[in-house]
């Protein structure tokens, strides 16, 4: 199957009117509230999304049973993208992070009668969701083999008992999805299952609000713990102990998707830099006509470039069922999180002084959002670790026996 790199129309469409809704109204309500949503009124996320429904752009990426567009992931890249250029377009389109992932893999993993109590709600935009699967050292973070939340059968159920943080989305989420160990311990391969648990369920405290670096993500970070938590057998998500490899249902996609929306806030700085360039005049010339400023501009082309091209090929990996998709998508991940910050750091610096204002350009926000991005979903030196793996794997020669009574 040839990889293709014209637009289908519908998609174009799709985006531009996109482009246009985050320009005219995404952009406005982001200036006013600062960019900061950790601790914005519902009322915004409300107002956002009916915009978007209004103007048609609102779940691109849901199927159309669910009120979406149908996109898959190469028509995402398009309008993610485009989404991203506002650090609020995605949650104005419902397909910002933990939300569109968490709509991912209930998509693909629940049962009918999940679907209809959480997805549903959750695709209108009338519910809200998280994913709970880091935890504090020593568990669960780069490494999810570390897992340490357990959950035991009980009557009726399950009992989950643990701690976990930095769970984006956690503060006013009407449910959760949470990572447990019901096999095994600390550093076994497999034994995880997921657990779809309500808001309000006894056991389950959200103990604080952690104070990140960003501050885009609706709801921030929070930190929860489960004591003595019991769920319904029916809370189950997926299989039993098969929680690691459901899970991978919605870590591949969710790492392209974060580099798609990332994209988009890159372009934003680069057209940023772009009119300052064009206009600023210093040592008897515009900045746009010095070489070192012209190298740095062109640097950032570069990188916004390389990758789109990066990102539309791990989509098509991805939508294909290729092999290679994991590792395409770690390669994508690392690559995409570092040219981010390397075009927004760039920008900033040929800014100069109105690059670390916060209240007259995006660009101070933009560097504390896009910063983490390389941590989130695997730090890039585990995904370099992964990719090496993968590529040596097939040249890895047998080691030799040692000297025999040794």
């Amino acid at each position: 199957m040839p990889i293709q790199f014209d637009v289908d129309p519908s998609v174009a469409r799709l985006a531009e009117a996109t482009a246009e809704f985050v320009r005219e109204v995404v952009i406005p309500a982001e200036r006013e509230c600062g960019g900061s949503v950790h601790d914005a009124p519902h009322a915004l996320r409300e107002t956002l999304q009916k915009g978007a429904r209004e103007a048609g752009v609102f779940a691109p990426h849901l199927p159309e049973r669910w009120g979406g567009h149908g996109l898959d992931l190469r028509g995402q890249a398009v309008v993610f993208e485009a989404a991203g250029y506002s650090v609020l377009g995605p949650l104005a389109l419902n397909c910002a992070a933990p939300d569109e992932g968490n709509m991912h893999l209930l998509e693909k993993v629940a049962t009918e009668q999940q679907q209809e109590r959480y997805l549903r709600p959750l695709a209108a935009g009338e519910y809200r969701s998280c994913f709970a699967m880091t935890e504090p050292a020593p568990g669960a973070g780069a490494d999810p083999r570390a897992l340490r939340t357990t959950a035991v059968r009980v009557p009726g159920g399950w009992r989950i008992d643990g701690r976990k943080w930095f769970i984006t989305g956690a503060g006013g989420a009407d449910f959760t999805i949470v990572m447990a160990r019901t096999e095994g311990g600390p550093g076994s391969p497999g034994g995880a299952t997921m657990f779809l648990v309500d808001a309000g369920t006894p056991g389950m405290s959200i103990v604080r609000n952690i104070d990140t670096l960003d501050e885009s993500f609706f709801a921030g970070h929070g930190e929860i713990v489960f004591e003595n938590c019991v769920v319904a057998e029916e809370q189950v998500l997926g299989q039993v102990n098969r929680g690691f490899e459901n899970a991978q249902v919605r870590l591949g996609p969710a790492r392209l998707t974060h580099c798609m929306r990332w994209l988009g806030s890159a372009r934003r700085a680069q057209d940023v830099a772009l009119q300052h360039a064009g206009s600023r005049e210093a040592f008897g010339s515009l900045l746009g006509d010095l070489g070192m400023v012209q190298q740095m501009l062109a640097d950032s082309e570069i990188d916004i470039e390389a990758s789109r091209a990066l990102i539309w090929r791990t989509a098509w990996e991805l939508d294909t069922g290729s092999r290679a998709a994991a590792q395409f998508s770690s390669v994508s991940k690392v690559f995409v999180a570092e040219a981010v910050g390397r075009v927004v750091d760039r920008a900033v610096q040929i800014c100069g002084a109105l690059g670390i204002s916060a209240s007259d350009a995006p660009l101070a926000r933009l560097i504390r959002e896009v910063r983490p991005f390389r941590i989130y979903d695997g730090p890039s030196e585990t995904h370099r670790f992964a990719i090496a793996r993968r590529v040596v794997k097939p040249y890895r020669q047998p080691r030799p026996a040692g000297p025999a009574g040794s």
